[in-house]
């Protein structure tokens, strides 16, 4: 009998082996069939995405004369740009008082994607003669080196005229701002940055709010609307924040007063039994 329970024991335990292995193929299986339905979804999406950029390509060619109807009634506009840049909540921290003087002689903002939408774009600064420089065309290209993100940045040398130049004619000093960036000239952004890191990454971060986000309708900061619903919401959460501080502060004040009130009945009694 024992020998019958120790067989039946090492039987029982040869079929839950293979359910096992049963189960783990059947799990590989799964996964291998899985693994593939992800690989044909990850052809669609790529297929997706040619076709996107290649209608963004189409569509760039057909807002390039808009665009360029836009640009001469800006420069009837005095200080068109300079508003804008100043309306905007972000760009505004970018510039001196001296940068100011300067973006005076800006008559055209360009935002133009490479032919290759993905390979990267380029922002040209178009100024009248000024004082400053001799330049009359500032440019920063920005060319997606590979997939993972890096980015490979030129600009144009500044030719800045005698006493100019961003060591003599800028006030570095710009108080309450922690950003690096920000103590310097804006045309420090036309240098190309030395430092990899925090110094790139502003340049590319200043060059994507100004394609994303000023190029596409900067009508919205000249006219100084962006910056009102930004307020708007803004205060409308200081309100509700002082609302609930005051609510607090009503109710601290009705507990001191219930507590009061208990005070004076219980020594009210005491006096009452005395």
């Amino acid at each position: 009998m024992v020998a019958d329970k120790g067989k039946k024991s090492k039987v029982a335990e040869k079929g839950e082996d293979e359910n096992a292995e049963q189960i783990d193929g059947e799990l590989v299986l799964s996964i291998e069939k899985l693994q593939e339905i992800q690989d044909e979804l990850e052809k669609i999406n790529e297929e997706a995405s040619d076709k996107v950029l290649e209608v963004e390509q189409k569509y760039n060619e057909i807002r390039r004369p808009v665009y360029e109807k836009r640009g001469d009634i800006i420069k009837s506009i005095p200080d068109f740009w300079l508003t804008a840049f100043l309306s905007h909540p972000a760009l505004c921290e970018f510039l001196t008082e001296e940068d100011q003087k300067i973006f005076k002689h800006l008559s055209s903002l360009e935002v133009e994607d490479f032919k290759d939408v993905k390979s990267g774009y380029s922002i040209t600064f178009n100024f009248s003669p000024n004082p400053y420089f001799e330049d009359t065309k500032l440019t920063k290209t920005f060319t997606y080196v590979d997939d993972e993100g890096t980015t490979k940045i030129t600009s144009t040398s500044i030719k800045w005229k005698e006493g100019m130049g961003i060591p003599n004619g800028v006030d570095h000093e710009k108080k309450g701002n922690k950003r690096p960036f920000a103590e310097d000239s804006f045309f420090s952004w036309f240098s190309d940055p030395q430092q990899k890191g925090m110094i790139e990454e502003l340049h590319v971060e200043i060059a994507e709010i100004i394609k994303e986000e000023l190029w596409p309708n900067p009508l919205t900061f000249f006219n100084n609307e962006a910056d009102e619903e930004d307020f708007e919401g803004n205060d409308a959460d200081e309100e509700g924040k002082d609302g609930d501080e005051t609510d607090e502060d009503d109710n601290d004040q009705d507990d001191d007063d219930d507590d009061d009130d208990d005070d004076g009945g219980d020594e009210d009694g005491v006096e009452e039994g005395n």
